[in-house]
């Protein structure tokens, strides 16, 4: 709460902030992307920024493909592919009706020369997700519910974005990396079974907060601009090339993206973005994550969604030069999920950036 008010109190004194176009140091307000676009913009040379981003999510109910499934559907339909093993039944008994991600972004970026740029980002991530058991091993008598949490820092990605070309309109680079296994992939908690008893699992994929494996990052990066208005597209992708210590991996991630921004004044830009994004299944199996919920099934993991995102831009003048604020929320247009699987909602994403 205090950091929410800290953040009103920075906003308001930028918002009051007089308006210095022809200040050279002032830049644009719009020369960086919307918040929720990673490494999309570049630094000349010698200059370092630091950067914060604060993203809350949130997904609730459950659907196959592009149709919603009820709790109850899911109980009495849905094969749990466990079934055979000891203590496991013929369908999904446990189901999740929500799940809330908050994640803390620390990001720097260093330019040695004005063609490459250097990030490092890192997380701090906090997960809940609610379940719903129902009794037995068939019917939809609701035994109870319960809620599992996991925490911890998560994946930390290096990169090198290396520019392409650059005009006084247009200018694009290239980004390739690799994201370290720095998060947990061996998360417990208690869970409420079927039989009514309460036991300490290793948690569903969905609730692990890093891969356990080193996965290459590439991706291309365009940026237009006019005297108003600015644009730009973004591909990048994470390739998932080896099982972690557990037997498995999380799949390909695939992010396409492409916005548009308003310049309002120098220090205050709008944007309107699209964003698709493409994840696959679990390739292998953990041994330990053996359940009846749909979270534990390696083929219950892929998603397709096209989000609409809206958002702005708050670049600092005179003596907060440098300084910037930024905040976008996005919402699901399309979702075909590899379900059951919890829908999106939607996520807010705000963050601070501080260049020198």
């Amino acid at each position: 709460m205090q950091s929410f008010k800290l953040l009103v109190v920075v906003l308001t004194t930028l918002l009051m902030l007089p308006v210095y176009a022809d200040e050279p140091s002032a830049g644009r307000a719009d020369s960086h992307a919307p918040i929720g676009v990673m490494g999309e913009h570049m630094h000349k040379k010698g200059e370092w920024m630091v950067s914060y981003r604060y993203m809350r999510m949130f997904m609730q109910d459950s659907r196959i493909g592009t149709d919603d499934i009820s709790p109850e559907e899911i109980a009495t339909t849905q094969a749990n592919p466990f079934f055979g093993l000891p203590m496991q039944p013929p369908t999904l008994r446990v189901v999740p009706t929500q799940m809330t991600t908050e994640m803390h972004m620390l990001g720097m970026m260093y330019a040695p020369t004005d063609w490459v740029t250097l990030m490092l980002m890192s997380n701090y991530t906090e997960k809940e997700m609610d379940h719903l058991t129902f009794r037995g091993p068939a019917g939809t008598d609701l035994l109870g519910g319960f809620t599992t949490r996991s925490d911890g820092f998560g994946d930390t990605s290096v990169a090198g974005l290396f520019r392409l070309f650059d005009g006084p309109y247009h200018r694009a680079h290239a980004t390739a990396g690799i994201s370290l296994p720095t998060g947990e992939i061996k998360a417990q908690d208690q869970v409420l079974t079927p039989m009514g008893t309460t036991s300490t699992l290793r948690l569903p994929y969905p609730m692990q907060i890093g891969s356990g494996t080193f996965d290459p990052i590439v991706g291309l990066t365009y940026n237009g601009n006019s005297d108003a208005w600015s644009w730009g597209a973004q591909w990048r992708s994470i390739f998932r090339i080896e099982d972690n210590s557990q037997n498995w991996s999380r799949g390909d991630e695939h992010n396409l993206t492409a916005w548009f921004s308003h310049l309002w004044s120098p220090n205050v830009s709008t944007s309107i973005r699209l964003a698709g994004y493409d994840r696959g299944n679990i390739s292998g199996q953990d041994p330990l994550i053996v359940a009846p919920v749909q979270t534990a099934d390696p083929n219950r993991q892929g998603a397709t969604r096209l989000d609409l995102g809206l958002g702005f831009n708050l670049l600092g003048t005179g003596s907060l030069a440098g300084h910037r604020l930024a905040f976008e929320f996005n919402f699901p247009l399309y979702q075909d999920l590899d379900g059951p699987q919890l829908e999106s909602e939607w996520m807010l994403t705000s963050g601070y950036q501080y260049s020198f």
